[in-house]
């Protein structure tokens, strides 16, 4: 496996998933933000993003190693970049530093399967059927002709990044360890909520 940094910057956002192979766009405006994308970008571009819990300072045990891919300056002092997912990484321990910002010591083994080439073809039909019905039902439009461009890991991280489910439950994606798991989760997850609007309408009329 490619070798990356066991201490990372970690930026905790909540309500915010990231996959690997998929992109991020990010406004940062907050002093310690703004020190972390800086010294990222002139170090080696590596920084984390990881969901914060609802609890005090207490962030998520997985999230996803990303690579600065677009960096620019705003005359107000923002600084606009995009993320690109690399890799998931799962936090061991917080590092303390005398930095605004915080760093974890993280380890990457579970998901040595985020750098690989997929071989084996898994099964989707179902699942698009499904999310083209439940992005409809919710008002969400997607250029699917576009979307079909993709590679099956890029299809199913951004279905998992962009479908209107719980943070909850885009974590529990985020931590599903093969793409077969992922797809899985995913469809048992949109196949809930489709039964409950069916549910819903039934008990309504």
């Amino acid at each position: 496996m490619k070798s990356f940094p066991k201490i990372i910057p970690v930026f905790p956002l909540s309500g915010v998933i990231y996959f690997p192979k998929t992109n991020l766009p990010l406004n940062i405006f907050e002093r310690r933000y703004l020190d972390l994308v800086n010294d990222t970008f002139n170090k080696d571009k590596l920084m984390g993003m990881v969901q914060s819990q609802k609890s005090g300072n207490a962030v998520y045990k997985v999230g996803c190693l990303g690579k600065i891919s677009d960096f620019q300056k705003s005359e107000d002092g923002r600084i606009l970049i995009n993320l690109t997912g690399i890799t998931r990484f799962k936090i061991i321990e917080e590092v303390k530093n005398e930095k605004l910002y915080r760093e974890f010591k993280v380890d990457y083994k579970n998901f040595e399967t985020d750098l690989k080439n997929l071989n084996e073809e898994q099964s989707t039909e179902a699942l698009m059927k499904k999310t083209k019905v439940f992005f409809k039902n919710n008002g969400l439009l997607l250029n699917w002709k576009e979307f079909e461009k993709l590679d099956e890991a890029q299809k199913i991280n951004t279905l998992s990044m962009i479908s209107p489910i719980t943070n909850e439950e885009k974590q529990k994606l985020l931590e599903a360890l093969t793409i077969k798991d992922k797809i899985e989760t995913l469809e048992n997850i949109i196949s809930f909520y489709l039964h409950e609007v069916n549910f819903n309408n039934k008990t309504l009329q």
